[in-house]
């Protein structure tokens, strides 16, 4: 699977996963790939916690139900009808479940580069869960970003420092296929912009030439069907 393969198969998979365990040959590799991600100053601010224990997975999940039906209470009926086929979370239905965090004091306050943008620290975590995401599916393994819960409690659960900032808590199972469209499109939750819609030239506004954006979306079409 080549890197625009991957790109085009990953998908935010809360269904289709099956019973199979990762091997931890598997997993190491998977991790190895998000520590290869590029980082502000080479700071490396994350950490991975490996969650199998189904206890404190079910606690977590218990949050999740919490945060859901709070969620659900502030839709109107519509969309409300929308969100209940909607699957939010597979933290008892897969394998494995991954918080990642990142540290901002790690190589003391003075990181290179970082200085007029703290936040790139956390953009730097970020990273390496795309890279984390892609290596997955390559893998064939999908992999559920859950963000249905308060996050402090869940630091809590998981025994994080308060300096320490969750990120990402991510579920990863083989599938039994990568949907061809994400789930909340096929739902009708969202769907996908146009590509040339969400790129300018120059400043922020400013248009390419039409002949740029025809072919933008048309090399967009061409990746995307070769799926």
């Amino acid at each position: 699977m080549n890197v625009y393969e991957a790109i085009r198969k990953r998908r935010d998979i809360r269904s289709y996963y099956k019973p199979d365990p990762i091997p931890d040959e598997v997993l190491a590799r998977i991790l190895s790939a998000a520590h290869l991600a590029p980082s502000v100053g080479y700071s490396q601010p994350w950490n991975f916690i490996i969650i199998k224990n189904m206890e404190i997975r079910k606690k977590i999940k218990q949050l999740v139900e919490e945060e859901r039906k709070r969620f659900e209470n502030v839709l109107d009926e519509e969309r409300k009808a929308i969100f209940s086929k909607i699957k939010v979370e597979a933290i008892l239905d897969s394998p494995v479940n991954i918080a990642v965090t990142y540290d901002p004091n790690r190589f003391g306050p003075n990181i290179l580069g970082r200085s007029t943008m703290p936040e790139t620290s956390l953009y730097s975590t970020i990273l390496a869960i795309g890279n984390l995401w892609l290596a997955a599916t390559e893998e064939g393994i999908g992999v559920g970003f859950v963000s249905f819960f308060n996050k402090e409690k869940v630091k809590e659960i998981l025994k994080i420092p308060k300096e320490i900032e969750l990120v990402g808590y991510l579920t990863l199972g083989y599938v039994r296929e990568f949907p061809k469209i994400p789930e909340l499109e096929e739902k009708g939750w969202n769907r996908r912009l146009t590509l040339s819609d969400l790129v300018f030239e120059d400043v922020f506004g400013k248009k390419p030439s039409d002949k740029f954006r025809l072919l933008l979306d048309r090399t967009f079409e061409k990746i995307f069907n070769n799926f």
